[in-house]
Formats: C-alpha cells, sequence, structure tokens
C-alpha cells in the first residue's frame, strides 16, 4: 500500500526505523487529538469509470466558484530523445483550435464565461485546468475535453508555436534557478528520461511534426492514465455524469494496442560546472539521491527538509531563524539566499539544497552545509523535531487554500498514491515520525552516498567532487 506508516529494513546497528516508527505511532494514537477543523476536512469523493477514468470532487460548501481539470499521467520522462518536448509543445497546442472552435472562438467563450483556463506540464504530469463559477462547470468540463480529444494540430499553427516556445525557452534559460536544477537532473538522471528538460533541445522544438504529437496523444492520454479532478461549487455525480458524456470516447489502451513502460530512472553520482570567471555569484545545487512519493521514507525526508529549512537575507527574519544550518549560515553571511529541496518522482527523488552565494564564500559555506546534513544522521534535537512537524503540518494545510490549489491536490494524489489521503491522515503520519527514524532516514540516503552537482558562475572556489 501506498506510503506505508511503518518504516521496513532489516536490523542494523542504529534503532531500527521499524521499531521506532511503531512505537511513535502507538503512542500517537493514544495522546494525539486532533483540532476539529482536520478531523471535521471535507471529503473526496472517487469514483472509477467502466474505461479506467477516474473522477475525484471535493464540495466546498457556500463556494460560487470550481475549479475543474484533467491530470493526465504523462510528462516529459515518457518521451524519447527523438520527441522530447512533445509533451509541452501539446500543452500550447490545445488552445490553437479545435474541430469545432477557433482559437479566437476559445478564447472569447472563456472570457464570456469569466472563466481562466490554463495548463502545465512537468516531467511526469501533464494538467489542463479551468477555473469558472459553479453554473459554468459542465462547459468548462466540454472545453477540456474539446481542446485534449478534438484538437486541430494545424500545421501553419505548429509552425508560428515554435517560435513562442523558443522564446520561452530563451526566458527560462535567464531564471539560473531553473538552468540549474535543469542542469541537476541532467547529471543526476543522464541518459534517462528524468533526465531531459521538459521543453526539449531547440533542435527538437525546430523539427516536432504534426505525427510527432499525435503519436505522443495516441500512445499516452488513455483514460486509465488520466483523473478528472474538480474542487469547490462540485456536484461529484453530476461531475461524473459530465465525465461519462464529454470522455466517454477515450480509449483504454494506446492507439497501437502497445503500452509503453516508463524508463527506469538511473541515478548517477556526477557534477556538472558552467564557470563563468567574470561572475562574482554563484549558483549551487547538490542533491543526494531519494525516495519515491509511495515510499516509506517520503514522510521523513519532508520533515528532513523542513529542519535544515532555508534562509534569504532580504526576508524579514534576516538572521533570526530557527535552522541551526541556515542560523550558521546567516551568521558567517556566507550566502545570500539557501533552500533545502526535496523532489519525488515515481521510483526516485532528489533531495538537496540550492544557494546562492559569492564566489569566496564557496568553500566554507559547503563546510557548513555539508556538516548539517550529515548531522541529521546523528543528532536531531527534540525541539528541531517538534518545530519541523508544526511547520510542515502548517505547510501542507496552507497549500490548500483555494480550490485550484485543493483541484491540484486531488489530481497529483490520485495520480502517484491512486487515493487521497485526509489531513488527519498527513497530521498522523507526521506525529508519528521520531528523531531515531529521521536518523536512518539520513543514514540511508546522505551518509557515504554519491551525490549529483550542478553549479553556474564564478565558482573557482567549489570544492571538487571528491571533497
Amino acid at each position: 500500500m501506498a506510503l506505508r506508516s511503518v518504516f521496513v529494513k532489516t536490523a542494523r546497528a542504529m534503532p531500527s526505523a521499524v521499531n521506532c516508527s511503531q512505537r511513535a505511532m502507538s503512542a500517537a494514537a493514544e495522546t494525539v487529538e486532533f483540532p476539529s477543523y482536520v478531523l471535521k476536512a471535507p471529503t473526496t469523493d472517487i469514483t472509477t469509470m467502466d474505461s479506467g477514468l477516474r473522477v475525484a470532487s471535493e464540495t466546498v460548501m457556500g463556494s460560487e466558484t470550481a475549479t475543474v481539470g484533467v491530470w493526465i499521467d504523462a510528462g516529459s520522462r515518457y518521451e524519447t530523445a527523438a520527441n522530447n518536448g512533445a509533451a509541452h509543445f501539446l500543452e500550447h497546442m490545445a488552445f490553437k483550435g479545435t474541430q469545432k472552435r477557433t482559437q479566437q472562438q476559445l478564447e472569447v467563450e472563456i472570457e464570456n464565461m469569466g472563466g481562466h483556463l490554463n495548463a502545465y506540464t512537468s516531467r511526469e504530469q501533464t494538467v489542463y485546468f479551468a477555473k469558472v463559477f459553479k453554473h459554468d462547470v459542465g462547459n468548462a468540463v466540454e472545453i477540456l475535453s474539446d481542446i485534449l480529444l478534438n484538437s486541430k494540430l494545424d500545421e501553419a499553427a505548429i509552425h508560428r508555436e515554435r517560435d513562442v516556445i523558443l522564446r520561452e525557452m530563451s526566458e527560462v534559460n535567464k531564471q539560473q534557478e531553473e538552468l540549474v536544477l535543469d542542469h541537476l537532473h541532467a547529471t543526476a538522471f543522464q541518459g534517462t528520461g528524468l533526465g531531459r528538460t521538459i521543453l526539449g533541445p531547440e533542435e527538437n522544438i525546430r523539427s516536432l511534426t504534426r505525427d510527432d504529437l499525435k503519436g505522443y496523444i495516441d500512445t499516452h492520454y488513455t483514460a486509465p492514465r488520466m483523473v478528472i479532478a474538480g474542487a469547490g461549487a462540485i456536484n461529484h455525480e453530476e461531475l461524473c455524469e459530465m465525465a461519462d458524456t464529454h470522455f466517454g470516447a477515450l480509449p483504454t489502451v494506446p492507439k497501437n494496442g502497445v503500452e509503453i513502460a516508463m524508463e527506469p530512472a538511473v541515478f548517477t553520482g556526477s557534477d556538472i560546472r558552467v564557470k563563468f570567471d567574470s561572475d562574482n555569484m554563484a549558483h549551487v545545487a547538490l542533491a543526494f539521491e531519494s525516495a519515491s512519493w509511495t515510499s516509506e521514507y517520503a514522510f521523513p525526508l519532508m520533515l528532513m527538509q523542513t529542519i535544515l529549512g532555508s534562509y534569504d537575507r532580504a526576508s524579514g527574519l534576516g538572521k533570526n531563524v530557527a535552522s541551526k544550518m541556515c542560523q550558521e549560515i546567516a551568521g558567517g553571511e556566507l550566502a545570500h539566499s539557501i533552500s533545502t529541496f526535496n523532489t519525488c518522482y515515481k521510483d526516485t527523488g532528489l533531495f538537496g539544497i540550492y544557494t546562492v552565494a559569492p564566489d569566496n564564500k564557496l568553500d566554507d559555506l559547503f563546510w557548513y552545509t555539508l556538516s548539517n546534513l550529515v548531522r541529521l544522521v546523528h543528532n536531531v534535537s527534540p525541539e528541531e523535531m517538534e518545530r519541523a512537524k508544526t511547520n510542515l503540518k502548517a505547510t501542507m494545510l496552507m497549500g490548500l487554500d483555494g480550490n485550484s490549489n485543493i483541484a491540484e491536490d486531488i489530481g497529483r494524489q490520485m495520480l502517484t498514491y491512486g487515493r487521497r489521503m485526509t489531513p488527519a491522515e498527513i497530521f498522523s503520519r507526521i506525529d508519528a515520525i521520531s528523531a531515531d527514524d529521521i536518523n536512518a532516514t539520513a543514514a540511508k540516503f546522505i551518509n557515504d552516498q554519491d551525490h549529483a552537482l550542478a553549479a553556474v558562475g564564478g565558482i573557482h572556489e567549489l570544492p571538487d567532487y571528491n571533497w
């Protein structure tokens, strides 16, 4: 079952994560009482259609608006080197006209409803969603089905869109954090689907054809790989009827009858360094291979991310941050900013830090950073645990403010877990984590493990890989 509540590990010298988690969960069950806003959170209604299409929704009483969308279990990691960029290209083409609507008619219809239609592509998912008044939910579902199932993929529109995507690529490459994290994936998962960028290489953007895009749709846009998620002024039974009416013709298997297996992610300890001697600032990401969404280590890794925290010298807190790592970095003025990230995928993940720092502070910065990462293997104080648990719970609840955020949470969890966890279950899993669990998790993923590193800018002081 996804996200098992106890750690299954063989016995070893350090305390067993199994025993620690069982003791913690037992204690939590006896003593923890959740507030009413957690226990009385709205339920998520889930229906699986005969085709395998899943419909999931949360009704927010009193809401006058709704967000409804289609979450597809297909992103850039499902592409090949030859068609890399197709998923993102299709996201653009979806709004360029269908068999029954021109691009202008589509835009005018959405504006006349006062609605908002958008889409995004990630490495593992593609999402199309609409935000509308409650009486327009039916229209929104019909429009979503039209742009997904009946897109014209006009040759002239494809040609025009190439320049748009190339300009988008140019803008993305100006954002150093995006660029560095793309480099990080490229070196960490080199030669695999996760190592490729979402936009694809420039040569693919210039050469992808209508047949390439149509082939991607025929292969990946099938009913079992889709979730229709809604939140707000949604009636679940009506949403199911709409889904059956407008998405009932979805194929249940790829057009050629062959399911494409997901390419496994293979982590490679390595680094990529783009050095500019004229730059006095360094942008660096360092990461270790971590766990998938459904791993027993997923929640301890989330808590580790919160313990390490983040720091930005431009924020109101300044040097008065709670994180021990950030206190040391802020106190020594070693970085302009540093943040911890925990990125999960279906079969792997990346856990690490991203920092922007002066070029002459990198040696000291990484000494303190790595010492704090390794510290998690040996010593985590009760105060750190309690503070991190409270922060993690607050972050998760605040992430559910608004219908769009709720719909996003439903769609993502349905694709990754096959169900949606309630806030009470999430709180229980967080409360069940002990300091020994953090030690065991850090020992598994950080201690004496290979890492991946990507760095751009003034990096002459950055220690070498084996430092």
